[in-house]
């Protein structure tokens, strides 16, 4: 009798959730500073812009890194390589809180941070695709993008809170570097690279060699036009979170106004990363989910652009971030399916 050569483990939501602790973690030290512009002007003796810096050297970043550490989480594994940005995130985490307040140990410790952030999020459709069956694994993504936005969320509310409870600059920062190095031990302690047989069929999880794969991703235009899209939105995306109090205060609106919009647009971000997945994932329709989202988010980008009300603000802000966040994860496990069989890293 011929013997099931596939299963799916209950560990596999281990792994899952260690993976989404250290990119909520990321995410907490890549905007801790935006909620905190103007103090933190104040505290390092710089200008603002100088401050706008700990963020945007994420995004400065991220895109050089992403095809090297692509190819090293397709030659090397999924461990070793996520363990690497695990632990340059724990170690510079820490260093950037020990940096008191000098300015230039802490954009460098910052530098190091954004080097770690490529390893963690170009490994999430290879999680998925390594520990879980093809029907759930753009929900699998969508609880890695849930996490990631719940990470944006503490750092833009919970570092003015503890600022206003007496917290130096420094001390917040060393206290998310403690979190920082302790999702990063128990990612190194409990993940597994995969599970001994598949979690499908035979030939689902295999992929390409490195180069054929890419040039292979590179000629499927379904592809090519999802990688505009989710560029603009990734776009569009962190510039609200990183500026929306200088987008809505030219109407009148103030920095708390700005702190509730940034809020309950989060919010509805990781309902939408949640929920929108689930049932992409049940229907298995891909085309069907990243169009409602690109079309649901149109009339939340022209209420955010020219709302005069603040209700109708909170509306949009809701709506566009339900959509916009519900296209990422969806459209990952879109582009690792059409690009098939290119290496996962490179979606």
């Amino acid at each position: 009798m011929e013997q099931k050569q596939f299963k799916l483990y209950g560990y596999r939501w281990v792994v899952l959730s260690a993976v989404m602790f250290i990119n909520l973690t990321i995410q907490i030290l890549w905007i801790s500073y935006a909620p905190i512009t103007s103090q933190a002007a104040s505290y390092y003796g710089v200008s603002e812009l100088y401050v706008g810096f700990f963020a945007m050297s994420f995004m400065a970043a991220f895109i050089p890194l992403s095809i090297p550490v692509s190819w090293m989480l397709d030659s090397i594994g999924f461990k070793p390589v996520v363990g690497i940005g695990a632990v340059l995130m724990g170690v510079f985490g820490i260093l950037r809180g020990l940096a008191g307040a000098n300015y230039t140990l802490a954009i460098f410790s910052t530098i190091g941070l954004a080097i770690a952030q490529p390893f963690l999020l170009n490994a999430w459709t290879i999680v998925a695709a390594k520990w879980f069956a093809i029907e759930e694994r753009a929900t699998a993504v969508g609880l890695i993008t849930v996490a990631n936005l719940i990470g944006t969320a503490i750092g833009m509310v919970v570092t003015p809170i503890l600022l206003s409870a007496n917290f130096s600059i420094a001390q917040t920062q060393l206290l998310f570097g403690i979190i920082a190095a302790v999702s990063s031990t128990l990612f190194l302690l409990l993940a597994r690279e995969k599970p001994a047989p598949p979690p499908c069929p035979p030939g689902q999880d295999a992929r390409a060699l490195i180069m054929d794969g890419l040039k292979h991703a590179l000629t499927v235009g379904p592809f090519l036009l999802f990688l505009v899209v989710i560029f603009i939105g990734l776009g569009i995306f962190n510039g609200l979170t990183t500026w929306i109090q200088g987008i809505i205060s030219p109407r009148g609106f103030t920095s708390e106004d700005a702190g509730i919009v940034g809020a309950v647009f989060l919010i509805s971000g990781i309902l939408g990363a949640g929920i929108v997945p689930i049932f992409s994932d049940r229907q298995h329709k891909r085309r069907r989910y990243l169009l409602i989202g690109v079309i649901g988010a149109i009339p939340g980008m022209i209420g955010l652009t020219f709302a005069g009300s603040f209700w109708l603000l909170l509306l949009s802000a809701f709506v566009m971030g339900f959509f916009l966040v519900s296209v990422s994860p969806i459209g990952m496990q879109y582009s690792a399916e059409i690009t098939y069989p290119t290496p996962e890293g490179y979606k």
